[in-house]
């Protein structure tokens, strides 16, 4: 083998270990978003709690601001207190919980105190949009499926259209992975998985694609601000709690701008109890 051939072999195991990794981790994570999304309730509002948790120890992690227990304690306590109330169908204590958790998290932290403000909000957010979504009985299951197939779909699309086709850097700066070439192939992806839920019967096509195509766009962006983040304070990884993925943060920041835009439509339509409705019914 000349030295060329073996350096791109180099290169392309480890590329190749970390898809493996990626699908090994998605075969088992999937199945457990899905069965939990499923059944709702109490089960999915506490993996939601779980992984709001983690993402906010992980962004005081970044920020490095976990050396503060503090900041850590008070806000881990609010979002699982937020969280139970939610699981209890107690929505207004549970907004009385996060508020008081905000103001505890602001008061107790120091010089950096916009940032851990920040992924306190950006954690709770996270935790009313999930669990209000899909506490719609009539369309919450479908909603929440449709958002979890967009941003999967982009998240695929874009990967191997970045790949197989390369080009231009989207945001070199911030993640200088990513092209416009996987941007496009992430879109139309999440086309794909609009059309598939007017095929069954889901909702309007027309209607369907716009908010494929919009929430797409919200993920990727989603994406590219939890990238801004980690560089602002020089991190490559939030953590390394998944394999082949990161952290929670990198893994879950398309889909949590996704739920919080999509929970903030749903409601403007409809109302906090028929959020689903708002997006999957027009």
């Amino acid at each position: 083998m000349s030295k060329g051939g073996a350096v791109a072999a180099e290169r392309a195991a480890p590329a190749s270990r970390n898809l493996l990794m990626r699908v090994l981790a998605a075969a088992v994570l999937v199945p457990l978003a899905l069965g939990c999304a499923y059944v709702g309730g109490v089960l999915w509002t506490a993996l939601v709690t779980l992984a709001v948790v983690g993402l906010y120890i992980e962004w005081l992690m970044v920020v490095g601001a976990l050396r503060d227990r503090r900041v850590a304690v008070a806000g881990t306590v609010a979002l699982a207190l937020a969280g139970a109330c939610l699981a209890a169908g107690l929505t207004e204590p549970a907004l009385l919980a996060a508020v008081a958790g905000l103001a505890a998290v602001a008061a107790l932290s120091g010089p950096g105190r916009l940032w851990t403000v920040a992924g306190f909000l950006y954690a709770g957010a996270a935790l009313f949009a999930a669990v209000l979504l899909r506490a719609d009985r009539e369309m919450g299951f479908s909603a929440l499926v449709f958002m979890l197939l967009v941003v999967w779909a982009t998240d695929i699309g874009g990967y191997f259209a970045g790949r197989g086709i390369g080009g231009p850097k989207l945001w070199p700066r911030v993640s200088p992975n990513k092209t416009w070439a996987g941007a496009v192939g992430g879109f139309l992806a999440s086309l794909v998985v609009a059309v598939g839920f007017a095929v069954s019967g889901i909702g309007r096509i027309l209607p369907l694609l716009i908010l494929g195509g919009v929430l797409s766009v919200a993920g990727q962006l989603g994406d590219l601000f939890e990238s801004a983040v980690k560089r602002r304070f020089g991190v490559k990884d939030s953590s390394h709690i998944i394999p082949g993925h990161g952290g929670l943060m990198d893994r879950l920041d398309s889909l949590v701008a996704v739920l919080v835009l999509a929970a903030i439509f749903g409601l403007l339509r409809h109302g906090a109890d028929g959020i689903g409705r708002g997006l999957m019914v027009w």
